[in-house]
């Protein structure tokens, strides 16, 4: 299933700032059912988009090395 066209274009931070706006609105149980079904699926939708956006720069934050025979190499990043 693809994530809808609006949050594929968005920013980490964009998609991020929005999944709390939702968070906070299901949590306040101000929503109608209908609602929150429907801010639970958009929420769903904007988490995914966000592990994957994390998970892009996990990747692009891998460090690039020379290897000993002079041949660039990659070395993942270790985040402790």
């Amino acid at each position: 299933m693809s994530e809808p066209a609006d949050i594929a274009a968005m920013s980490f931070e964009q998609a991020l700032a929005e999944l709390e706006q939702i968070v906070a609105r299901l949590e306040s149980g101000q929503a109608p059912l209908e609602d929150s079904i429907r801010l639970y699926e958009r929420g769903a939708a904007l988490k995914a988009h966000c592990e994957q956006r994390l998970e892009q720069a996990r990747l692009r934050v891998e460090k690039i090395v020379v290897g000993a025979g002079g041949a660039p190499g990659v070395e993942p990043a270790e985040f402790s």
